[in-house]
This record gives structure tokens, C-alpha cells and sequence, in this order.
């Protein structure tokens, strides 16, 4: 069950989940059979016309080409990595191959097809300038898949490519007595299906997305005769989120209601015939919670503890609300718990040290006191834990742990005897360690707060001045920075790039208050941390400005963007992807889908000056002023629900048109170079970018030939072919 995941999903400007998450089965395969939308690429050097924010990246052109074959080698490479795409039920397992949804039995060679997503694409008609209806099939994505407790029923959602667009497919596993050789068939479709459990072989509970919202929750019933939907709940306040969500031991279904300040769940057992929902605790301002089930008893995570950080709490599941809750686990000063679960009779928590390193903790229910720790590898950056499927072991926790630069190695605690084993032979990364070099470092913020900066380079490189440095940010929304494993990362890491981290207030890496910290009127923190970390790094002998360069995603461009306005020299390019750069004109728009949600992150310019004051000291868009700036690749999606392409074409036309006032007044020098400013507009993509693997590849390749390009860095050879 995922727990704090659940917790945070409303971060609606975030480009992709956190690194640790105990939650959803990352099923996704691509499907390349299907048309896919084009791209369109634009961009404008300062000496090209400011009004027009469409001309050609012709500059990289080649070298895009270049870095693409190199990418498409480096997925080949990392393409055996361990996922956890497949589901265990009492007498099959099922996978996605292709163009469906297979499944097998211990007596079968031959895979059996359960769901053809050819059958399902639905035809899209649009309408041309000369009033002709042209067809273009849909790209479908498999999102999450859902067995029924006796697997007589497969519930599983796809999702469109390149657009916000979620359908539910319900099919049917049972044989029939006069032919026990039919195929599984097609049931139902429900469309705008976020969040979906079987409660039982016959009711399935979902939540529908509309807009960019969760707020109502409908009932499934299948019956001899059909099938019937009714309402089971809906939200009143529009800035809460609501979820579905069934315990490991799939004895309590649970729908959880929370906003970035309160949550509020109602349980439903499954034992019972009638299955109703009811409370768990009523909404309380700053109380968040989520539960789990153990033997007739809540396992409850709230913010209860020590500066209203997580700990872990019990109760009757007769008597659920707060009056009724007692401590189990309250983790040491400097820790945070950062997930939760329940496996077998033990209560198990993945926990930051104060050390900023991972470990597992696992906290008997019979016995709490005899609670102990299981060390991780030290360069364990994220954790993804399985979701369970009906038939698997009752007592074992099976993980993928990886880093930016170190492929998902799988792990599997067995918690009775606390003992750890791993799906390679060393417990180790399944390439040598010893390549590269993890470091964990603290810098000094202006308040004098210690920011965390995790460092990685190559061990043959080292950190040195001489080395590129790409520096990564987000700190926003409580998320903690993207740590997977990325391909891209790896390739420069092995091409002597130094890589870094800045796990800057606003994120969640320290718990719930370094969040509070760089909210609202705190906002300008995670600009301040940024500026330390950099100078940090710097200060260590860590490459230099000139061979510096930032990465953002989303609200990570709010901090990048401003230290741009405040310190340009600190860096020689910036990579933006889906960015937020509009705060103050985002904030001041009560039409915008996010506006009035998000304005518990950065504040109400409308009707509180002090956050409009605050706001306008660091908003990108609104502190752009005649100087040299770095060069910038902005990549925007048109279809982009969550930052509004507007915002991104007012930055660009707003940021060339002061860099040619800037030079228009200064004399040009080869000290002081023409900085670049790209915009990449992929047209048809969403908040997460295009899903089709060629695009994909596209995308990236072009910013990694806008950095070699920016940062005047030779391209890497290709190894040499030996001759026979």
C-alpha cells in the first residue's frame, strides 16, 4: 500500500514520482506499432528577432544525432534491468509483452493473451481546415494492473499517450462449464480511471480524474445479469485529492482523502457483506495520517511525533479515531521515516539516517521493543517496493534499490529473521562499484542551515575543477529529488562528468519541516540552499562555473530560475524541462486549474501582500534584467495541463529580449559569449513528455548536445571496434 506516496500525490507540478516510494507496480511498456504525434523544435539566438519564439536548432542538429545513437546504446545496455512487471496470482502469472496483457500457467509453454490493447484503442476523428475527418488511432500505455482475490477477475489501466486521457479494463478470467478452453474477454471499459481495488471477485472500488482532480469514488458490481455503478463518496473541497487503496493483507480497502494539510480515510472492510465505508478520524488543519491493517488493528503513520514529524501509531479497528491511538515506533532525533508497511506480523519503515543514507527498520507488532535496523548499500538512493500480488510470500519484502547511476539491483527482506538477500551474487550494483564514488555532503546555507548534497563522479575523474558538473534541483511540494536510475546520468557519469544533488528546503528529504521551511513566505530558502550548494561544491575543488551546469524539471525551475536572475555567472548553462517559471502571474489567475491549491505552496498574492511581496522576489519571469545570462534549453508540451505553455513563451521572448538590451549596451568579448537561449516545444506531450521511445531519445539527445555544445566540451569517441 503505498503511504506517504499517497500523501503527497497532490504535487501537481511534478515531473515524475519521488525515488522512494512504497506504492504502485511500475508497469509501463511501449508500444511502437501505433502512429506517434511529430515534435517541433525551436529556438533563438539573442540575436534573432525577440517577437518570434519559433526558429530552428539547427546548431545542435548533428551532435543531437550523435548523442542519440549513444543513448539508444546505453538503454540497449541497462535494457535487462530488473522491474517489477509481473503479477502472481493463485494459478497464473501475468506479464505485458507487446501489444498485451499475457499470462501463464505451470502447464502451459504458450503464453495466453488475456487483453489485446489493438481491440481497445479507440479511433480518434479530427476535423482538417477543409471540414475532412481524418482517424488516428490511439497509443495505449499499461498503467496498473489488479487481480481479483480468487483471479476470476483482471482490472487494468491505460493510459493514452501524450495525453491525460485514463481507461479502466475489466476482464474476465473465469472458464465456462460447457467450454472450459473460451479466452478471457473484455467486460467493461470505464474511462478516467485514476485509482482502482477489488474488494472482493465482484466490487471493484475506482476513483475517477477529472481535470486534474480526484474527488468522487463510484462502486462496481458485477453480477450474472451485468453490472452495476453506484456512488460511494464525493469531496467537497476542491483542494483534496482522493484516492482508493487496499492493505497488503487486502482485509481493509481504504479511501484516503487528503490535502497537503489534512487527511481524513474512511476503511472498508472486506469481510463484511455490506461493505460501507466508515471514519477513521474526521479532518483535523496540520493532522496527516495514513493507515495500514494488522490483525484487526490500524497501523497508523501521522505527523504526531516530535515537531509534528511521522512516527507510527496503533488502534483498534472497532475504535479508529484519535482518541483511541498509541504510540508503536517513535524514530530517533535527526531520523525520518520516509515509508511504511505491514509484511507478515512485522511493521517494517524505510528510514533516512541522519547521515542522509537509507535503511530498513522493522518493528515486530507483537513485540515493538525488539525493533532493529538492516543496513542498505551506502550508495542506495531510491527504493521501490513491490506491490504485492495475491499469491506472494506472506512474510518477505521484495525491493528494487538503485541510484541515479546505478541500475535497480532486487532485494528481498524476510522479516522474521531480519535477513536480507539480493538478486546478484555480491548484493552489489550488477556492474563494479568501485567505478564511481558516492558522496554525501552538507553545505552551509545563509541562515545557517547544513543542506544536503549528494555527489557522484567518476573514481578514475575524481572531483575536479576540470570536470563538467551538472547539478540537479527540485525542492518543492514535500517531494524529495528524482534518485532512479537514468541511462542519461550513467553516460555522463562514465564521460567524466561530476554529478550533483541538492536536496534544498521545500523537498521533503528531511521531513515534513524542511518542507514547511520553504513554503510560502519561506519560498526564497531553496534559492538561498541552491546558492550554497553551489558555492560549496565549488569551494572543494568541485569543476567551476564556466563547466557548470543546472537541471530542473517542473517547480524545480523556480530556484534555478531565480539564483539565473540573482548569479548568472555561477553557471554556463541551464536544462528546463515542463518548467514553472510564472509563479506570481500562476498565483493571481483563479481560472488556472492548480491555482487555488497551490496556493498553500506559494501563497495568495491576491489577498495577502505579504506574499505578494514575497513572491515577487523571486518569481523567474517577473526579476529578468538586461545582463548576461546563461544559455538555457527550455523543452515545453503543448498539451501541458499543469504549466501553461503561456507562461514558458512569455520567459523566452522576456529573457532574449534582455539579453540583446544586455549586449546591444556591452561590447562583445570571447570572455563574455553570446549565451543561447532553445525552446523545444513537443507538441501533443503532456506534463511527463512524449512516451514514445524515439521521441524520448530525441528530446534527451538534444540536451545533452546543448550542453556539450554550451559548455565548449568535445563530444565523447565511440569506442574503437577491434579488428579481427
Amino acid at each position: 500500500m503505498s503511504v506517504i506516496s499517497c500523501l503527497l500525490s497532490l504535487s501537481p507540478r511534478l515531473l515524475s514520482k519521488s525515488g522512494l516510494r512504497f506504492c504502485e507496480l511500475p508497469i509501463s511498456k511501449r508500444m511502437t506499432w501505433l502512429s506517434v504525434p511529430l515534435q517541433c523544435c525551436y529556438t533563438s539566438e539573442a540575436s534573432n528577432s525577440v517577437d518570434n519564439p519559433c526558429a530552428g536548432l539547427e546548431r545542435y542538429k548533428d551532435l543531437q544525432q550523435y548523442f542519440k545513437r549513444r543513448l539508444k546504446a546505453a538503454y540497449r545496455r541497462f535494457s535487462n534491468t530488473p522491474v517489477d512487471s509481473v503479477v502472481c496470482g493463485h494459478s497464473h502469472v501475468y506479464f505485458i509483452e507487446g501489444d498485451g496483457i499475457y499470462r501463464m500457467d505451470n502447464r502451459r509453454s504458450k503464453p495466453e493473451q488475456v487483453l489485446n490493447l489493438g481491440h481497445v484503442s479507440v479511433q480518434e476523428e479530427k476535423t482538417s481546415p477543409g471540414n475532412e475527418k481524418r482517424k488516428k488511432w490511439v497509443q495505449w500505455t499499461v498503467q496498473r494492473i489488479r487481480l481479483s482475490p480468487q483471479e476470476k477477475h483482471l482490472a487494468a489501466t491505460l493510459k493514452a499517450n501524450d495525453r491525460e486521457w485514463i481507461r479502466c479494463v475489466v476482464v474476465s478470467l473465469e472458464r465456462s462449464n460447457s467450454s472450459p478452453l473460451d479466452p478471457p474477454h473484455v467486460l467493461l471499459t470505464l474511462d478516467k480511471v485514476f485509482t482502482f481495488e477489488w474488494a472482493t471477485d465482484q466490487v471493484l472500488f475506482y476513483t475517477i480524474l477529472e481535470g486534474l482532480r480526484c474527488s468522487r469514488v463510484f462502486r462496481l458490481d458485477l453480477t450474472s445479469s451485468g453490472s452495476r455503478i453506484t456512488s460511494v463518496y464525493e469531496e467537497t473541497y476542491p483542494d483534496v485529492f482522493v484516492e482508493v487503496a487496499l492493505s497488503r493483507d487486502r482485509e481493509v480497502l481504504s479511501i484516503n482523502c487528503n490535502s497537503r494539510t489534512s487527511s481524513e480515510v474512511l476503511l472498508i472492510d472486506t469481510n463484511t457483506t455490506h461493505l460501507e465505508p466508515f471514519l477513521v478520524q474526521s479532518r483535523q488543519l496540520n493532522l496527516l495520517y495514513h493507515v495500514e491493517h494488522w490483525s484487526r488493528r490500524l497501523i497508523i503513520l501521522a505527523n504526531t511525533g516530535r515537531g509534528q514529524e511521522y512516527q507510527v501509531m496503533q488502534a483498534p479497528l472497532s475504535q479508529p479515531s484519535v482518541d483511541s491511538w498509541v504510540p508503536l515506533f517513535v524514530p530517533e532525533p535527526g531520523t525520518v521515516i520516509k515509508d511504511m508497511d505491514v509484511v507478515g506480523d512485522h511493521c517494517v519503515l524505510a528510514v533516512r539516517t541522519s547521515a542522509d543514507e537509507f535503511v530498513l527498520t522493522a518493528v515486530p507488532l507483537n513485540h515493538p521493543n525488539e525493533a532493529y535496523t538492516v543496513e542498505l548499500p551506502s550508495w542506495a538512493c531510491a527504493i521501490t517496493t513491490k506491490k504485492p500480488s495475491i499469491a506472494d510470500p506472506r512474510g518477505v519484502l521484495e525491493f528494487l534499490i538503485s541510484s541515479p547511476v546505478c541500475p535497480p539491483v532486487p532485494y528481498g527482506l524476510h522479516v522474521e529473521d531480519g535477513l536480507l538477500l539480493s538478486g546478484t551474487e555480491n548484493g552489489s550494483s550488477p556492474e563494479n562499484q568501485d567505478n564511481y564514488t558516492t558522496t554525501r555532503l552538507e553545505a552551509r546555507s545563509q541562515d545557517g542551515t547544513s543542506v544536503p548534497v549528494t555527489l557522484m563522479y567518476s573514481a578514475h575523474v575524481q572531483a575536479s575543477r576540470k570536470a563538467p558538473l551538472l547539478v540537479h534541483v527540485y525542492g518543492a511540494y514535500g517531494r524529495d529529488l528524482n534518485m532512479e536510475f537514468c541511462p542519461e546520468k550513467r553516460l555522463l557519469l562514465e564521460q567524466g562528468w561530476a554529478l550533483a544533488f541538492c536536496h534544498v528546503r521545500g523537498g521533503g528529504e528531511r521531513g515534513l519541516s524542511w518542507h514547511r521551511q520553504a513554503c510560502v513566505e519561506g519560498k526564497p530558502r531553496a534559492v538561498e540552499d541552491l546558492e550554497a550548494c553551489l558555492h560549496h561544491l565549488f569551494s572543494l575543488g568541485v569543476s567551476s562555473p564556466s563547466l557548470t551546469a543546472l537541471t530542473a524539471c517542473s517547480a524545480g525551475a523556480v530556484p534555478v530560475g531565480a539564483l539565473c536572475n540573482r548569479h548568472p555567472q555561477m553557471m554556463r548553462a541551464v536544462t528546463l524541462q515542463a518548467p514553472f517559471l510564472d509563479v506570481l502571474g500562476t498565483m493571481e489567475d483563479p481560472s488556472l486549474p492548480l491555482t487555488l491549491e497551490d496556493r498553500e505552496e506559494w501563497g495568495d498574492p491576491v489577498g495577502n501582500p505579504k506574499h505578494r511581496l514575497t513572491i515577487s522576489s523571486y518569481c523567474p519571469l517577473h526579476n529578468i534584467t538586461p545582463q548576461c545570462y546563461p544559455s538555457v534549453l527550455l523543452t515545453a508540451y503543448s498539451a501541458d495541463a499543469r504549466v501553461p505553455l503561456a507562461g514558458v513563451l512569455k520567459y523566452t521572448r522576456r529573457i532574449r529580449n534582455v539579453i540583446k538590451t544586455h549586449f546591444s549596451k556591452e561590447p562583445k568579448s570571447e570572455f563574455e559569449p553570446v549565451p543561447n537561449v532553445g525552446l523545444n516545444i513537443q507538441h501533443g506531450s503532456n506534463h511527463v513528455g512524449p512516451e514514445d521511445f524515439e521521441l524520448m531519445l530525441e528530446e534527451e539527445a538534444l540536451k545533452l548536445a546543448f550542453l556539450y555544445t554550451e559548455l565548449r566540451l568535445e563530444p565523447p569517441r565511440l569506442p574503437s571496434k577491434r579488428r579481427r
